[in-house]
């Protein structure tokens, strides 16, 4: 069973169709990176998954239930943090994840304290717990959001940009509590436009672009659609693009000494053997796998700012 399933999941705003017909499976035990550029689709497609706007068209399945027909079952096993914190300014982030905790009709509140506590703890918060919302910095905001999705054990955690506002320690100290929860058994669905971190955090990808799921997988069946890119280093880049391209190489480019193309169907020992045969001097060469933002710009055409 796959911990989340739509099936032509669509929403409608007027005349834009944000989300368009998209099969997203998120199996069991993923730790599950769903990216985009902004505007994609993702927080509609999140937000329709926690039953909070309803669908045009599709349907959903969370943790082997239908949603939102069965969402007071299943929304007590899932936390969730989307479009960023909305606390009490005035209240300390243990007084906030207290009133959370209260408005939970499944929480117990003989072990509220020590589960609010236990929350701050494992975000690094426990130390301004008595501190006021207002006094916290962004990426406090940030943990303390992060928290309250914490504050009852879950079998699936659905954050949108967790680590928005983190310094790059903080960003560590999310992904790491990510791996954890996975390790527990959770299944945790990230949103995110941090290229690099989703590549350490998440086993599994959901690509968005103008609505639509692009491309789903493990990371490394996502990679291998991409082809690798072969350089050949010699004081006669020109030449050495030639022939290149008479081997069948694509998307071939020159620099000051060197010359590289992706190799397709090409084996990589031929590129070697054909520039020789041409009487090319070869200093050095090197075959590289697509980096995770090469393969995204290849997919959506664009980077992370605008989406049609």
């Amino acid at each position: 069973m796959s911990a989340v399933v739509t099936s032509a999941l669509s929403k409608q705003f007027r005349h834009q169709r944000a989300v368009d017909a998209i099969d997203l499976v998120v199996p069991t035990g993923a730790v599950y990176g769903f990216l985009g550029p902004n505007g994609s689709g993702k927080t509609t497609t999140i937000r329709m998954l926690l039953g909070l706007i309803r669908p045009t068209g599709g349907t959903v399945e969370l943790l082997g239930r239908p949603m939102p027909s069965d969402a007071r079952a299943v929304l007590p096993r899932v936390g969730a943090l989307v479009e960023g914190p909305a606390f009490h300014p005035y209240l300390s982030g243990r007084a906030n994840l207290a009133r959370l905790d209260a408005a939970d009709p499944t929480s117990d509140p003989r072990t509220s304290a020590a589960r609010v506590d236990a929350a701050l703890d494992r975000v690094g918060l426990l130390a301004a717990a008595r501190k006021r919302y207002r006094a916290y910095s962004l990426g406090m905001r940030q943990r303390l959001a992060i928290a309250s999705a914490l504050l009852q054990p879950r079998d699936l955690l659905v954050l949108d940009e967790p680590t928005n506002g983190l310094d790059p320690q903080g960003t560590r100290e999310v992904r790491s509590l990510v791996g954890s929860l996975a390790d527990e058994g959770a299944t945790v669905l990230v949103s995110s436009h941090l290229l690099a971190e989703v590549e350490q955090m998440c086993s599994h990808l959901g690509v968005m672009h103008v609505g639509r799921l692009v491309a789903q997988g493990t990371i490394a069946e996502i990679r291998s659609d991409s082809e690798p890119e072969a350089t050949v280093e010699t004081d006669q880049p020109e030449a050495a693009a030639r022939t290149l391209r008479e081997l069948g190489l694509t998307e071939v480019h020159t620099g000051h000494g060197w010359a590289s193309g992706r190799l397709g169907r090409v084996a990589p020992e031929k590129v070697v053997a054909a520039c020789v045969h041409a009487g090319l001097p070869v200093t050095g060469f090197k075959v590289a796998s697509p980096s995770l933002e090469d393969v995204f710009v290849s997919l959506t055409g664009e980077g992370f700012d605008v989406s049609g």
